[in-house]
C-alpha cells in the first residue's frame, strides 16, 4: 500500500513552542523542542531507537527528556492496518485517516489496552467532522492540541467510536483472552507493561492482547517513551505481534 499521503505529513518535524506534548513543563524546561520522526512502511522489525528527545517533563524538580523511535511505522497484514508510534495522541490522527479511507467504520468500539484512560478533556474541539475528515487539520490538532493524555474523548465526540472499553485490569485480560469480538478498533499502549502493572500476569497480557491482535481490523500502538522503556517496550511488541 502506498502511504505517501501520510508521510506527507509525517516527515520527521520538530515541535518547539509550547503546545500538544511539548507543553508539560515548559516554562520550567532547559530543553524547549520535542523531535516527531518521520512514518516508513515496513513492519516492527524494522523499530528502532531514535536519538532525538520526543518527550520532555519535569518531575520531582528534575528535567527528563527521553527520547522516541527512529521511525513511526505502517504495515498491511491480513487485510488490518497496523501503525506503530512513539507518543499516543498521534492515535488520533491515523483513527481519522481511517475514517477518510473507509477503514473505520461508524460507530465501532475502542477497545484501549492501556496503563493510563486518557481521557481528559481536550481545550479545543476538532474543526471538522467525522463526515467530512481534514487530514491537515487533524494533523494540526493532533500534534498543536492534544497531548498524550487527552485524545480520546475528542474521538469519542467526533462519532469516531461508539464508546471505549478499558483494558487496563485482570478482570479485562481474563473477559479477552479468549471471548471473540464481532468489530473494533484496538489501541495499544506498551506502557501496560510497565513495573507499575507487574501485578497482571503477563502471560494473561500477552495472551489477550494477541488474541485481540487476531481479530482487529485497525490497530493503533504507542511505545510511550515517557512511561516506558523504549528498549522493553520493542521487546514485547515483539512479543505479542
Amino acid at each position: 500500500m502506498n502511504i505517501e499521503e501520510l508521510k506527507k505529513f509525517y516527515n520527521g518535524f520538530t515541535i518547539q513552542g509550547p503546545v500538544g506534548n511539548n507543553a508539560f513543563s515548559y516554562t520550567k524546561r532547559k530543553n524547549k523542542k520535542i523531535y516527531v520522526p518521520p512514518l516508513i512502511e515496513g513492519s516492527f522489525k524494522d523499530l528502532k531507537i531514535g536519538d532525538a528527545v520526543a518527550f520532555s517533563e519535569v518531575f520531582e524538580e528534575k528535567e527528563v527528556n527521553k527520547p522516541g523511535l527512529k521511525n513511526f511505522i505502517h504495515w498491511q497484514e491480513d487485510g488490518k492496518d497496523i501503525f506503530i508510534f512513539d507518543n499516543h495522541n498521534h492515535a488520533f490522527f491515523f483513527w481519522a485517516w481511517g475514517v477518510q479511507k473507509g477503514k473505520i467504520k461508524p460507530a465501532v468500539p475502542l477497545l484501549h489496552v492501556d496503563q493510563h484512560r486518557d481521557m481528559r478533556p481536550s481545550d479545543k474541539e476538532p474543526a471538522f467532522t467525522r463526515e467530512a475528515i481534514d487530514l491537515r487539520k487533524a494533523f494540526e490538532y493532533t500534534n498543536d492540541v492534544l497531548n498524550v493524555g487527552n485524545f480520546i474523548r475528542p474521538a469519542l465526540d467526533l462519532g469516531i467510536f461508539s464508546n471505549v472499553e478499558f483494558i487496563d485490569s485482570s478482570a479485562s485480560f481474563e473477559k479477552f483472552a479468549e471471548s471473540w469480538v464481532k468489530e473494533f478498533i484496538l489501541d495499544i499502549d506498551m506502557d501496560i507493561f510497565s513495573e507499575d502493572l507487574r501485578y497482571i500476569d503477563e502471560a494473561l497480557k500477552v495472551k489477550a492482547i494477541r488474541n485481540l491482535i487476531e481479530q482487529a481490523k485497525f490497530i493503533t500502538i504507542a511505545t510511550s517513551p515517557y512511561f516506558m522503556d523504549q528498549e522493553k517496550a520493542i521487546e514485547w511488541i515483539m512479543r505479542i505481534l
